[in-house]
């Protein structure tokens, strides 16, 4: 695995803006000047204009411009603003003026903090030269605290402008910080790769092992290395590379062996990354990454994930194609053949996702569990025909990460619109979608519960906000459809009709009613009329039903 390609990829900057500040005198511009030049001012302007460093000053070829900044109060708005609009951050001090390190930790780093810059900080040590012999302290103990407290600062370096110390390093450091960022992939404090970033890998290890065997062979691995950096491994450093692993990871078990008979393992390819990391080559493992279409969130390119534009009363469909992916998915990972995955499968599906996409709402708990609290085969498509409704493009997306490898935008399919399916009295939908209203304690959840087995609570908590439950309906003839149940609390009515196509998504309206509450009764049919009338008004009308719960 060896030198990074320059070839951009999706997600990488175009081009890199560079902020220097710090306080008055500490050497900004004369840094600036030199680096551009190779040659050190006589003297400078206060500020300077923005500059533009040559393309090909680094290997990476990303077009940089330095921003200058004002030391003078009645400027920090402007600066301000220049820091806002930075993709890395220089903050300068004068090594031979503590004060003005000390400034860092009281005022320049805070200040980044308070007005919301979040990208990385260079620190840079000017005047270098000018330090006093009999102050020679290493320049880890003395930024190692600030460090400590602010995690933000990527690199702390000492340079001389007047000497021509160090001065190329500091914009290649910066450059470098913003093109290839340790933060999401590495945590310091804990010295390991990040979450997102593992799974991430675990994908690519999984696209490049062909023949699903569990480890890369001397085949797999030079394969790799061609997709991601244009020129093939030679025998000596396949060999070579493998011998690193081995030696760091000799392996008591088979879960942690780096190498086995049949290559390199997962294990030993992220301990490979993690060691690129540690070694300071970012560049090799943000390589990978956007070979394989990553940007830096660690997710997949936005110009990778299909956008699908549906009219208001139109629905998105995964196709039978993506269902039978998902099946043969479910069987995969379902292991002991019980129709039950449990969360730990469910886990392990999702562990090449950036994260779990159902683990937060309206996903999450929104399908019916097993007694054992996992998730039968319905159940699981179920969840996928709910996000296929609610984001298709998040659907897709999270298909392409468990390793969807059909063309993305022939994943989903696009409905008839609903005002065709009324006119005919037909649909070709598998999945519908009800709106529940309904008073407050009218038993309204307990309607939507019931639909996937929740446990029904005789104390009453009312219903904050949307709630999905989603499941598999029988019908005459073997034909299964997916209903979606969607509960409107009383209090959102308002602000869900302020919408002209709040409707156009609904296929039918629940309005649910306490049948021994005369009030209950009395406000359904309130509800009924609001949302008829707004079904008129907007040429959205669904179909209504009344239920009467607690009989």
């Amino acid at each position: 695995m060896a030198k990074a390609a320059t070839k951009a990829h999706p997600g990488v900057k175009s081009a890199v803006r560079i902020v220097v500040a710090g306080d008055r005198g500490t050497g900004k511009s004369s840094l600036i000047v030199t680096a551009v030049s190779e040659t050190f001012p006589s003297s400078v302007p206060p500020v300077l204009p923005p500059t533009r460093m040559p393309d090909d000053f680094y290997p990476d070829r990303v077009p940089i411009t330095i921003i200058d900044t004002s030391s003078k109060v009645e400027d920090a708005g402007k600066v301000a603003e220049e820091l806002k609009r930075a993709d890395a951050v220089v903050l300068t001090y004068a090594c031979d003026r503590p004060e003005t390190l000390d400034r860092l930790s009281t005022f320049w780093l805070p200040e980044l903090r308070q007005i919301e810059v979040k990208v990385p900080v260079i620190v840079v040590g000017c005047k270098l030269d000018l330090r006093d012999e009999n102050q020679q302290v290493s320049l880890e103990q003395v930024m190692s605290p600030i460090m400590q407290q602010f995690r933000e600062i990527e690199t702390c370096i000492e340079c001389s402008a007047f000497k021509h110390i160090q001065i190329p390093e500091v914009f290649y450091y910066a450059q470098k910080a913003v093109l290839h960022p340790t933060g999401p992939l590495f945590d310091q404090e804990s010295q390991t790769l990040k979450p997102r970033c593992v799974r991430a890998l675990k994908r690519i290890f999984i696209l490049c092992d062909l023949d699903r065997d569990g480890a890369l062979s001397d085949a797999e691995l030079n394969e790799f290395q061609v997709k991601c950096f244009n020129a093939p491994l030679q025998p000596s450093e396949i060999v070579g590379v493998k011998r690193v692993v081995e030696e760091k990871l000799p392996g008591g078990g088979a879960n942690d062996m780096g190498v086995n008979d049949r290559g390199l393992t997962l294990t030993g390819f992220l301990f490979l990354h993690a060691l690129f990391i540690e070694k300071g080559r970012l560049e090799t493992t943000w390589t990978v990454l956007r070979k394989f279409g990553y940007n830096n969130d660690i997710k997949l390119s936005d110009e990778l994930i299909p956008t699908f534009k549906l009219a208001p009363d139109q629905s998105a469909e995964l196709t039978s194609e993506a269902v039978e992916y998902l099946r043969n998915i479910y069987e995969l990972f379902e292991s002991d053949g019980d129709n039950n995955l449990r969360p730990a499968e469910l886990e392990d599906i999702f562990s090449t996702a950036p994260e779990s996409p159902w683990d937060e709402p309206p996903y999450k708990d929104a399908a019916e569990k097993t007694a054992l609290g996992g998730l039968s085969a319905n159940a699981f498509l179920s969840e996928w025909a709910l996000m296929s409704l609610l984001d298709p493009s998040k659907a897709v997306e999270n298909l392409i990460y468990i390793g969807y490898s059909g063309d993305p935008s022939a994943a989903v399919r696009l409905t008839r619109r609903r005002r065709l399916d009324r006119k005919k009295q037909q649909s070709d939908r598998n999945v519908f979608h009800c709106f529940v209203f309904g008073p407050k304690k009218s038993g309204k959840s307990a309607l939507v519960n019931s639909f996937i087995g929740r446990p029904f609570y005789d104390s009453y908590a009312p219903t904050a906000e949307e709630i999905y439950a989603v499941n598999v309906v029988d019908l005459p003839g073997g034909i299964k459809k997916t209903l979606v149940m969607r509960e409107i609390p009383d209090d959102g009515v308002k602000k869900l009709l302020s919408n002209k196509e709040s409707l156009a998504s609904c296929d039918i309206a629940v309005f649910v009613y306490d049948s021994s509450d005369q009030s209950s009764w009395k406000r359904a049919t309130e509800l009924l009329v609001d949302v008829a009338s707004h079904g008129e008004d907007t040429g959205y009308e669904v179909p209504c039903l009344i239920v009467a719960a607690k009989r």
